[in-house]
């Protein structure tokens, strides 16, 4: 029988509580072996390395927004454990199918900083070789990406592949059809993939409570796809469940379904104001839970965080925003022409005439005339 699991009274599975005690769980700690190895001090450190410059590249991005640099951003504050947890598990030949907040799983799959920054620039379409990375460009139509991961696993699979998709989306994709009718072919066909929800509590300014009165989780065993719910804001959980779910699906046993219960602490995207709609007291119950402070307290009682490793984390938290700033403000700004690339796959009569007509109004300007030149 296909079931959601979860910890203690339905609560989500927890490895990290928010003061940074450390819970041990059968199931889990498999999948932490090489955490709790001989190695896992520096795997540990890795993972706090990780949480605190995606923050940076956030609060940067954030910033650039704010001064005109990007026309948009969608921030993720709060959801770093989440991604980085989720991320970390990933295999080289894994393919992601992401929305356009999992800025962080971009960052482990070795996305550069200026080329996550393209798009909310309003310069390119797609800010990277979605095949030098095996992640698909950002996706803004709500829920379309699980479509195209259960699309990619079932291509994996015909071809007799090891490798598995994964795909994020937040709360409120999960009431799309394109979510649900995406779990229908993965379920019918035992598909590769891994569907990964981001519960950060709103849907824009709707909260999760009006369009999901039982955990989001439970919806997936309906479809025949077994479910887990766990803490988002804790690293290791997140680390191990999506390890058991690509797991389950390298090794042929279909899809799984992961809802990792977060909090996003900024606003849906820059141009939303949450004190709108959110309460002030609600944001401060969730800064106790901080995923990046609890991982410092675990890491502190470990003996594994001190000055040196701070210092060299921020260290390298200053040189990833120095970088991304200054190549995002002398970013080139595409060439007009550039509008016509990439739209069919093959030539096209069509497109070729708009593109002549295009370059001869553009001539036009440049030789002074045309309804620019008229005008000045």
């Amino acid at each position: 029988m296909y079931q959601m699991t979860a910890g203690a009274d339905g609560q989500p599975v927890q490895l990290l509580a928010a003061d940074g005690r450390r819970a041990h769980d059968a199931r889990f700690d498999k999948y932490l072996a090489d955490v709790d190895g001989p190695d896992g001090e520096e795997i540990l450190a890795g993972l706090y390395e990780d949480l605190v410059v995606v923050r940076r590249i956030d609060a940067e991005a954030t910033s650039l927004q704010r001064q005109g640099e990007l026309a948009l951003w969608p921030p993720f504050l709060g959801q770093e454990a989440a991604q980085i947890g989720s991320g970390r598990a990933l295999r080289p030949h894994d393919f992601v199918f992401a929305s356009y907040r999992e800025t962080a799983v971009a960052y482990c799959r070795g996305v550069e900083v200026a080329d996550m920054m393209r798009v909310w620039r309003g310069n390119a379409n797609a800010g990277w070789d979605p095949f030098a990375v095996n992640m698909a460009p950002t996706q803004v139509i709500i829920g379309a990406q699980t479509l195209h991961a259960t699309g990619y696993a079932m291509g994996i699979q015909f071809d007799g592949g090891e490798s598995a998709a994964i795909t994020y989306f937040g709360d409120g994709a999960t009431s799309q059809g394109d979510v649900n009718e995406s779990m229908v072919f993965a379920a019918s066909f035992q598909a590769p993939v891994v569907f990964f929800c981001q519960n950060n509590q709103w849907a824009i300014s709707e909260p999760v409570a009006l369009q999901a009165h039982v955990p989001i989780a439970h919806r997936a065993p309906g479809f025949g796809i077994p479910s887990v719910r766990v803490d988002g804001n804790d690293v290791l959980v997140c680390l191990a469940a999506t390890r058991e779910a690509l797991e389950r699906a390298r090794s042929g046993n279909g899809p799984s379904f992961i809802e990792a219960v977060t909090y996003r602490m900024g606003p849906h995207t820059t141009a939303d104001d949450p004190t709108r709609y959110r309460d002030a007291n609600e944001l401060e119950d969730w800064r106790e839970r901080d995923p990046i402070a609890r991982f410092e307290a675990y890491l502190v009682a470990q003996g594994i965080l001190d000055d040196a490793l701070r210092e060299r984390v921020a260290a390298k938290a200053d040189d990833v925003a120095a970088r991304l700033r200054d190549e995002t403000i002398h970013m080139p700004d595409p060439p007009h022409e550039g509008v016509f690339e990439h739209v069919y796959a093959e030539p096209n009569s069509w497109l070729d005439r708009q593109r002549d007509h295009y370059e001869r109004y553009l001539a036009g300007l440049d030789a002074g005339h045309g309804p620019a030149a008229e005008g000045a």
